[in-house]
């Protein structure tokens, strides 16, 4: 069915659709006439709104000018200083913050070796002392490398001698001529630092190219822990203990510095999470947990750890079948870690450590894994210290003293 009528006669209640026209039309010519008196007048005045005074501006002047009339206006120009603490800091700070290149020999095809760019990194200079400027970066930006270049923030290339560096901190310390150093980093605390407070990271993410970059986010998180797989294998071999940050962090940025809103040191950036599904997780080495092997590193050139002499291995990367039939452990035994083998007239052989042994506690410490062995070892212990280590052997529960050494 359309729409229709059936001939209705006209509805005598319906207003007419006039009745609205005249008070419409009515209003529009008396709001045109308002505009054309109200217009030139308010143009008159000077008024615009970017005139009305403000307490935030810094800098304002006034000139009067005349319009012809007889008439004067008064325009007001504004000059606001545009200045901050984020932004004085980073001036500050950024001279402290410098490239590192990674050279290494490459041979050419008349077998003559020639130097290429391995990689670039950040670094910051930490120190300056007698004619020597020294510079903390990661372990991981400089491996490898026959020569290193540090580039300051005026683009001035100066080569580098590799003091020292340290796997498992992931730190290394360089020095340098001091001449054209401008700016030395003051060093802060991570001791103090609180979730949600404002963390700035400088560096040179994705190489030189966007050098002496800046980023700003908050603390995210303290006492973080992270695997780390030095080689490579698909399992852990330690675990860092990290800040944890949401200033973007991206490769080029590792060896850079973490600040505070004070411009003091309190990290070394070092590793970000590059996964699709992981965003704005940055992470940086505790400055108050680096500066002693940093220290370490520009006196002695290495770090020194207590040394057991054993090759060691989880327990959990053993088929728990052969927990059972090959190192005949007993039943509630939940981790530990299994000896490979000894280091002949290694301070384990002098104990009595044998092949398939497995460590399950250390001065009655549980060891679940190889990271908790080493961290009670690196983290608790140093050389010369006597260590009680509990072990099975052939399903036997056993005990042994050692005297923990220093690999050479």
């Amino acid at each position: 069915m359309g729409y229709y009528d059936q001939n209705y006669p006209p509805n005598p209640h319906r207003k007419k659709r006039s009745s609205w026209l005249v008070p419409v039309l009515l209003g529009v010519i008396i709001g045109i006439l308002l505009v054309a008196v109200a217009l030139p007048a308010f143009m008159k005045s000077n008024i615009t709104l970017g005139s009305w005074p403000d307490d935030n501006e810094s800098n304002q002047s006034a000139t009067i000018q005349n319009d012809g009339d007889g008439s004067t206006a008064t325009n007001t120009t504004v000059n606001v200083d545009v200045s901050t603490q984020i932004t004085d800091v980073v001036e500050q700070v950024s001279p402290a913050v410098v490239g590192v290149i990674n050279i290494q020999s490459q041979n050419n095809f008349w077998q003559q070796q020639e130097g290429e760019e391995a990689g670039t990194g950040s670094g910051v200079i930490y120190k300056n002392e007698d004619g020597t400027a020294y510079v903390v970066t990661n372990h991981h930006v400089i491996e490898g490398a026959n020569t290193i270049e540090v580039v300051l923030s005026d683009d001035t290339n100066v080569e580098a001698q590799l003091i020292g560096s340290d796997l498992f901190s992931d730190l290394a310390v360089l020095r340098m001529d001091a001449e054209p150093v401008k700016q030395v980093i003051e060093l802060g605390s991570s001791g103090n630092i609180k979730v949600g407070e404002p963390a700035i990271a400088i560096g040179n993410p994705l190489g030189l190219m966007f050098s002496g970059s800046v980023t700003q986010g908050v603390i995210s998180g303290t006492e973080r822990t992270i695997p780390q797989d030095f080689n490579q294998d698909g399992r852990a071999d330690w675990q860092a203990e990290v800040i944890q940050t949401d200033a973007a962090i991206n490769p080029g940025n590792s060896g850079g510095a973490l600040i505070n809103i004070n411009g003091q040191l309190i990290g070394i950036n070092s590793m970000k999470i590059n996964q699709t599904a992981v965003e704005g997780i940055g992470f940086a080495i505790p400055i108050d947990s680096a500066l002693p092997i940093i220290q370490e590193l520009e006196t002695t050139g290495e770090v020194t750890r207590p040394f057991i002499g054993v090759e060691i291995y989880s327990l959990e990367e053993v088929p728990q079948s052969e927990w059972r039939s090959t190192l005949n452990l007993p039943g509630e035994i939940e981790g530990g870690v299994y000896v490979w083998s000894v280091d002949p007239l290694s301070p384990a052989d002098r104990a009595g450590l044998q092949r398939l042994d497995v460590i399950t506690e250390l001065d009655g410490e549980p060891v679940m894994n190889m990271i908790d062995l080493r961290k009670v070892l690196y983290y608790e212990k140093e050389v010369g210290d006597e260590v009680v280590i509990t072990y099975y052997r052939d399903g036997e529960l056993k005990e042994t003293t050692i005297t923990l050494g220093t690999q050479s």
